[in-house]
């Protein structure tokens, strides 16, 4: 960490002016008021004296009147101040760093490390923060400062993951050096499990470089040695490590009333699709050498061991050389960059250089050109001079010029750009720790930005973010003066002009199509611009990129001309397609989905047509890895229920939302990250959680007309598939709806008062109609009530007492053999209990074994004659088949 012995108020030079006076003032209200409550009366008196240095004040209106983020760290921990007169901030972190090592590794739990390490974050972030507003810092102190943050709290999570997993007998003890439990015991020793762990954490992309942004989320790779860290007998190396990278992940970016740490980003890792979070060594090295592309070299530039096992993460790195860097000149990999570079102009910012929502990480001129004048430099010279190998940018352009590949005013004018975007950057992210890269575009927004970037007016401050994207994209622009071939290897694939390319037609043939000759009329047909999704010149340039990798996913499917007129109807369903062709460009496997989506799944493949922006979710790190547990799901509901009044509205977030998760359940299917046994209750946890959502939506409808109904509560009976938990895709709903009231003839306090038996009817109809109407979205279900007592000619809501008696009276085998799926899925949970102790009771009485056996014989050959089948492929109702093992199972139990 770079290190200065000045006192801020020393090194202090010009400040941004409050935006805001208002805010000023308040803010130093709240912060005096809450100075004045601290115990003892001495901290309070020193709080008071350092805030009524000029200086100091001046530098707070500054931050009160530009960062409503700081001021509420500030004003929750005034006792931050302390320092800023008794040693430098560059100390006060030194020492903050030291004592994050102590009181993180004695944390009790989890949950009080992650408190100590949000904490740490929280003063950490505010000291830097007064460190670059009063440009006593430069942007390198900045970055780094963050960085070795970061460090120490990965560092001290992973430590401390692995002594629990000592403690608790994960780790072997008897394969642990002699000496092992004195140093444990050692608290001035900080890294004891680590450098013996194999776990190799390597920092990439900013964080690698030492160039973290101030709200900037962390990019590292976790890999692991199999044999070097001795575990128990019943655990695999791969599950140990899996899970321990999860808990790191966890501790970083779980969201607490003490906020966060850092946004963790595992998809830099080997194939992040098909890989666990953490992969193994051996498995890493066989797959740089055999499948490593040229953008992870790339990436790899900036690799940097920053916790576990470090020496175990040099020696990676070392031996990753000859990957990364080649000993030939490597003008191929400019493709790829320069692929990069037009992806992100597609995606990310303006296609022009601009100052109103432009974005200055991604947009023309930014940040990112900077970085990849480098890199590309970097991968074509770097094999042979190792001087040429840095990560971080600001060193690496000096070089590029000392070597002479660059001139040295073009290093200098990039050395400066750099600096400003960077500085713009962290102003743009301090004001409410949000990871953004783009200019305000209100009026009020740019002014705000201009005022706190230190340029003033908006005039002036347009006039410089100007100037330096302007030189950013000039120089950038002589570096790829002009755009190289995309390869492909599927022959000739020529789709302009009028006719048919014959060789065009013979590659279409090689790769499984029959019916060429209107695929290549089709496909000429999307460049004409005639079709929402590309109608936008760029749209086209995109999807003729994805064209060799499209049609060779297609052809790989069962029936490829299906599969490619399905993918036509999706493209012609698609409101626009820069966004999706940009998504699956830089995600090339989101192909190969596609193509089995449109060759296997069609209601999937009209789904994705109208809500390509569900692409986004299946990219996510975490999505082939686990199914949603039923309490997530319940909490997406209630926030898309949160706060909407409105019974028509309500439907709808619910249909949207259902759709996109069951695409995203058919998606893991598909994919097969999810079996079949995952697959029913993952389709049953939805629609119970739906119900769940739905049930208060049905019953608030009623209440505005017929009001409460006192001393009375309800529950919802899952039967069938989703009782049993055993839904598919395409499954409905059985339900019987029971209630309990301890006087029947007691009146609902509305309008429009009813009795018990009618309220609940309304109620139940309600919630049928919640989740079976026709709205504008569509419906959610259809529902089954028969198996409720006395089905069809039944109430339909029945009260416990009744339900209890037809149950024991009344019902036919039949309907106890459906009672042994049931399942309540919502409702009070006194009733619930009720009525799962009922169930029991009913199921577990003493029956008659010849005539059981009769009754369900005979039901069994009622079905057999109402859908007779001898197709073998008939699974559910041919001898032999899924209803026979049911009725087995009923009958048994």
């Amino acid at each position: 960490m770079t290190k200065t012995g000045s006192l801020l108020v020393d090194a202090m030079g010009a400040l941004p002016a409050p935006f805001d006076r208002d805010k000023v003032r308040h803010a130093t209200v709240d912060l005096t008021t809450k100075i004045n409550q601290l115990r003892p009366p001495q901290l309070s008196a020193a709080l008071i004296t350092t805030i009524d240095d000029p200086k100091i004040m001046l530098l707070l209106e500054s931050v009160f009147g530009n960062s409503p983020y700081l001021t509420r760290l500030l004003v929750a921990r005034p006792e931050m101040l302390l320092s800023l007169s008794r040693q430098s901030i560059s100390d006060t972190l030194e020492g903050l760093f030291a004592s994050l090592w102590v009181d993180g590794l004695a944390a009790d739990s989890e949950a009080e490390l992650m408190k100590v390490l949000r904490q740490a974050k929280a003063e950490t972030a505010f000291l830097i923060a007064l460190a670059d507003i009063s440009s006593a810092w430069t942007v390198v102190q900045v970055t780094e400062t963050l960085s070795h943050f970061a460090d120490t709290a990965l560092s001290v999570s992973i430590e401390w993951l692995l002594r629990e997993a000592y403690k608790a007998g994960r780790i072997d003890r008897s394969g642990l050096p002699d000496a092992f439990e004195e140093v444990l015991a050692d608290q001035a020793r900080r890294r004891v499990l680590s450098p013996l762990s194999g776990l190799v954490v390597l920092a990439m992309g900013k964080y690698g470089a030492f160039e973290l942004n101030y709200s900037s989320d962390i990019d590292i790779v976790i890999f692991y040695d199999p044999d070097k860290l001795p575990l128990a007998d019943d655990l695999y190396p791969s599950d140990f490590f899996v899970k321990l990278t999860k808990s790191v992940a966890r501790i970083m970016q779980d969201r607490t009333q003490d906020g966060y740490v850092f946004r963790t980003d595992l998809r830099l890792r080997p194939d992040p699709g098909g890989t666990s979070v953490a992969v193994s060594l051996p498995a890493a090295a066989i797959y740089y050498e055999s499948r490593g592309q040229n953008w992870e070299r790339a990436a790899f530039i900036k690799a940097r061991p920053v916790a576990g096992d470090i020496g175990q993460g040099v020696e990676f790195l070392k031996d990753l050389a000859p990957f990364i860097w080649r000993k030939n000149l490597d003008f191929a990999a400019i493709e790829d960059v320069h692929s990069m570079k037009r992806q992100i102009h597609a995606v990310g910012g303006h296609s022009k250089v601009a100052v109103g929502g432009h974005n200055i990480k991604l947009g023309r001129g930014g940040i990112r050109e900077i970085e990849f004048f480098v890199q590309t430099q970097q991968l074509i010279a770097g094999g042979r001079d190792e001087e040429l190998r840095g990560a971080q940018t600001l060193v690496m352009l000096d070089m590029l010029a000392g070597k002479g590949w660059i001139e040295n005013e073009t290093a200098r004018e990039l050395k400066h750009a750099y600096k400003f975007l960077r500085r713009l950057e962290h102003r743009l992210q301090m004001i409410e720790d949000a990871q953004t890269h783009s200019i305000p575009s209100t009026p009020e927004g740019l002014a705000h930005i201009a005022c706190f970037s230190g340029e003033g007016s908006v005039e002036n401050f347009s006039a410089s973010l100007i100037a330096q994207l302007s030189c950013v994209q000039s120089h950038y622009a002589n570096l790829f003066e002009t755009a190289p071939p995309l390869a492909e290897e599927s022959g000739n694939l020529v789709f302009t002009g009028a006719d048919d390319d014959p060789s065009t037609l013979d590659s279409l043939a090689e790769l499984g199509f029959k019916q060429t000759k209107s695929m290549s009329a089709t496909i000429r047909s999307w460049h004409t611009g005639r079709f929402a999704a590309t109608r936008n010149p760029r749209s086209r340039e995109r999807l003729t990129a994805l064209m060799p990798q499209l049609l060779r996913s297609l052809g790989r499917t069962s029936d490829p001309d299906v599969a490619f007129a399905r993918f036509h109807d999706f493209l012609v369903g698609l409101p626009a397609g820069v966004q999706l062709f940009s998504l699956i460009y830089s995600n090339p496997w989101l192909l190969d989905l596609l193509a089995d989506i449109c060759g296997t799944a069609p209601q999937l493949a009209l789904y994705l047509s109208k809500n390509s922006n569900v692409l986004d979710a299946v990219i996510a790190p975490d999505f082939f890895e686990t199914l949603a547990a039923p309490i997530v799901l319940r909490e997406e509901v209630d926030a898309q229920l949160a706060g909407v009044d409105d019974y028509e509205t309500a439907l709808d977030k619910m249909r949207i939302w259902a759709r996109e998760q069951r695409f995203k359940l058919g998606t893991r299917i598909l994919m097969g990250s999810a079996d079949a046994e995952e697959a029913g209750p993952a389709y049953a946890h939805l629609a119970s959680e739906i119900i769940q959502g739905l049930k208060p939506v049905a019953e608030r409808e009623v209440m505005k007309r017929h009001g409460r109904l006192p001393l009375s509560q309800s529950v919802v009976l899952a039967m069938g598939k989703l009782g049993s938990e055993e839904m598919s895709a395409e499954s409905d709903l059985d339900l019987i709806v029971i209630y309990d009231q301890e006087d029947p003839d007691v009146y609902s306090q509305g309008d429009k008062p009813v009795m018990g038996a009618q309220y609940f009817a309304k109620t139940s109809q309600r919630l049928i109609n919640a989740l079976t109407a026709p709205t504008g979205e569509g419906r959610l279900y259809e529902v089954d009530m028969r198996l409720r007592p006395s089905g069809n000619a039944g109430p339909i809501a029945t009260r416990l007492e009744s339900f209890i008696a037809y149950q024991r009276t009344q019902a036919w085998t039949w309907e106890h053999m459906a009672l042994t799926r049931a399942r309540v899925v919502c409702g009070a949970p006194d009733l619930q209990a009720k009525v799962e102790a009922a169930i029991t009771d009913i199921l577990t009485q003493q029956r008659e074994g010849e005539k059981l056996s009769v009754d369900v014989r005979s039901m069994r050959n009622r079905i057999a004659t109402e859908f007779p089948s001898k197709n073998p492929w008939d699974l559910k109702y041919v001898r032999g088949g899924l209803l026979d093992i049911e009725f087995i199972a009923q009958y048994l139990q």
